[in-house]
């Protein structure tokens, strides 16, 4: 039997299985599909997309110095979620240093939420590759004991073998795609986890400049974040 089983399904007389192969090719347009949502989720949540080093030390330089306005230029020009974290505290600074913690936080979680929702894609095609694998898995089994039953029991092992190749290649195409989803989504969920608070901890560390020197100094209590951390 030649490679051309991952491909299309085969009936015992040589003819076509339809459903089978479609089934197959449904399952390798999802597995070229999942190459390219790795592709994109990797890029877009990469650490220089949420934190960017040398536009935080722009903003904390243009902040010590005490360039508030070309600070919040430099902010709501920015694209990473750095920027829009700062953009959206010092847009907050009439209000006092703790709105504007407050605001940062509530931009971070913004933030995170909508990228995280972006990679559920990612996890709903590691969950739904294996059903459709498992499905050809059992439409494959169907066949081949229909097989059985027709002939009396007696069924060439040629006959079978369309139906327990569908049965096989089906779940190989549904694992392959899944590996890789479900442990690219885990990978990237978390780092994207992790780079999204370096942002916040590094926007708040630019807000410090604007608490009362005490409070800066650890005289202060530490603020409350919406998430339940204490900053």
């Amino acid at each position: 039997m030649n490679g051309s089983i991952f491909f299309v399904s085969n009936n015992g007389d040589g003819s076509i299985e339809w459903i089978g192969s479609a089934m197959i090719w449904l399952l390798l347009a999802l597995s070229l599909a999942n190459v390219v949502l790795i592709v994109q989720a990797a890029l877009a949540n990469a650490r220089a997309t949420l934190l960017p080093t040398a536009e935080a030390a722009e903003l904390r330089t243009l902040l010590v110095a005490g360039r508030y306005r070309e600070a919040i230029d430099r902010a709501v020009r920015g694209s990473s979620d750095l920027s829009r974290m700062t953009a959206q505290a010092l847009d907050h600074a009439p209000q006092g240093a703790e709105a504007m913690e407050r605001a940062a936080v509530q931009a971070a979680d913004e933030l995170l939420s909508a990228r995280l929702r972006a990679l559920e894609k990612l996890n709903i095609l590691g969950q739904v590759a294996p059903m459709i694998g498992l499905f050809g898995t059992v439409y494959g089994m169907i066949v081949a004991f229909q097989t059985i039953a027709t002939t009396g029991g007696n069924a060439d092992p040629v006959l079978l073998a369309g139906g327990i190749g569908t049965a096989l290649v089906t779940t190989f195409w549904g694992l392959l795609i899944a590996i890789p989803a479900t442990s690219a989504y885990a990978m990237v969920r978390n780092r994207t986890i992790a780079s999204s608070d370096e942002a916040l901890a590094a926007v708040e560390e630019m807000l410090a400049l604007f608490r009362p020197k005490s409070d800066a100094a650890g005289g202060g209590e530490p603020s409350a974040r919406s998430d339940g951390r204490s900053a």
